[in-house]
């Protein structure tokens, strides 16, 4: 069911060679069946848009009904369950006090000489929310793309996701959507949605920049228009890794490990501990527990592909084993959680203690979930109010200062052989 080795930090990285490369094979069909729809998204606009959402997702949607209306927004609201109404708004709640914090704003210093340098910060124009639509509906991504990009004082957030057959959009999304601060909503998924996003059509204007997760199509379609626009990241398969010594209840890891494991076969779920028994125990209780789950199959493969445990004879060889790794959610099961997170490198989100499960962080706690996977929490971040922003810098000299430096920079542009850049200077020394 879940393979279990013993050693330190060699032993666990032979082994893990292959996850970090797992789901980044992709077939060709792929990459060329997503060119084809963006070059045709890009050449005839709504024409193709409608096109291909009619072709995949429903048959009734047209210029008329693609963008979705007030009503059908307020008749969500009349729909879904209204205890999670008030769970969506508390989570909306955790998600704007957590991301507020992370605001920046402009800046400027006048030096003694009287020279100013600055720094100003603007949230984007107009970006794009692309959203999972079918079985795969999930608000609580709506909340943690939209809110940090309101934040950030994007002037227009703009959402696409794939319609029913009959043409609705799950009422969960609606009601997240209008929630978060979404100003339009439109009835397109796929590729035919990003490339819409990407290169604008009369009816959905082009993006700045694109965010949210989706299948492979959606992925690729990212990749392909990156430069056109800029986009979050390409998200793999998810990720959890649980550091744990003796102190945690084995049937709290084994939860934890399958509640990452049930996302899709290639989903990988690792525990590090430095006690023998308990990986023993943890084994026992994924056997239990399992039987109960919804998603037992794609737990069980995915569990039997990519989990692991790993038994390392001290809690630093774990810490090393865990910052090589970099996994995407990371849980310090151990009872001085505090003591080590100093020493943790590499994570998307750290979740502390025994009563910080990972799901958590997906819904209410009010840190992102998007994160960094396949390793790349070495150089990536979650997403965040950053991620909605550009910043310009902005520098201001008198002649007198412009006179004390001019010498060194005409230097500097003839060593580089640059002498129109050097002549700008000379100009004004006259």
């Amino acid at each position: 069911m879940i393979n279990l080795i013993y050693g330190g930090t060699e032993a666990g990285e032979n082994y893990l060679k292959g996850f970090k490369e797992r789901g980044k094979t992709v077939q060709s069909e792929v990459i060329e069946s997503v060119n084809k729809i963006l070059q045709d998204v890009k050449k005839h606009g709504d024409d193709a848009l409608i096109k291909y959402t009619n072709k995949f997702d429903s048959s009734s949607i047209d210029k008329d009904s693609i963008c979705v209306s007030r009503e059908e927004i307020e008749n969500a609201y009349k729909t879904i369950d209204s205890e999670f109404l008030d769970t969506l708004k508390l989570a909306a709640k955790n998600i704007k006090f957590f991301h507020e914090r992370q605001k920046k704003n402009s800046w400027m210093i006048t030096k003694d000489n009287g020279v100013i340098l600055g720094q100003q910060i603007r949230g984007l124009e107009r970006v794009g929310v692309y959203v999972p639509g079918g079985t795969a509906a999930y608000p609580s991504s709506v909340l943690m793309n939209v809110i940090p990009a309101k934040i950030a004082d994007v002037k227009e957030i703009v959402m696409v996701t794939p319609p029913s057959k009959d043409g609705s959009i799950n009422p969960n999304i609606l009601a997240a959507a209008d929630i978060a601060g979404v100003n339009k909503i439109y009835k397109a998924g796929g590729a035919q949605a990003i490339g819409a996003l990407a290169f604008g059509t009369k009816i959905i204007d082009k993006v700045d920049k694109i965010v949210g997760p989706g299948n492979i199509f959606v992925a690729m379609a990212k990749k392909s228009v990156f430069g056109y626009v800029n986009i979050d990241m390409i998200a793999g398969p998810s990720e959890i890794l649980i550091l744990a010594d003796e102190s945690v209840d084995p049937s709290y890891v084994a939860a934890d490990l399958m509640s990452q494991a049930e996302h899709d076969k290639l989903a990988s779920a690792v525990l590090i501990t430095t006690s023998e028994k308990l990986a023993q125990d943890v084994k026992e209780e994924l056997k239990k527990q399992v039987e109960n789950l919804s998603r037992k199959d794609i737990i069980l493969e995915s569990l039997k592909n990519y989990g692991l445990i790993i038994v390392t004879d001290d809690i630093q060889s774990g810490i090393d084993l865990s910052n090589s790794i970099a996994p995407e959610h990371l849980e310090l099961c151990v009872k001085e959680p505090f003591s080590i997170l100093g020493s943790i490198k590499n994570a998307g989100s750290i979740f502390m203690g025994n009563f910080a499960p990972e799901p958590l962080g997906d819904y209410i706690a009010g840190p992102n979930h998007v994160l960094p996977t396949g390793g790349t929490a070495r150089f990536f971040s979650p997403l965040s109010v950053d991620d909605f922003v550009k910043k310009s810098s902005f520098t201001y000299y008198s002649q007198e200062e412009l006179q004390k430096v001019s010498n060194k920079i005409m230097k500097f542009a003839d060593i580089e052989g640059l002498t129109a850049h050097a002549n700008s200077v000379k100009v004004r020394l006259k």
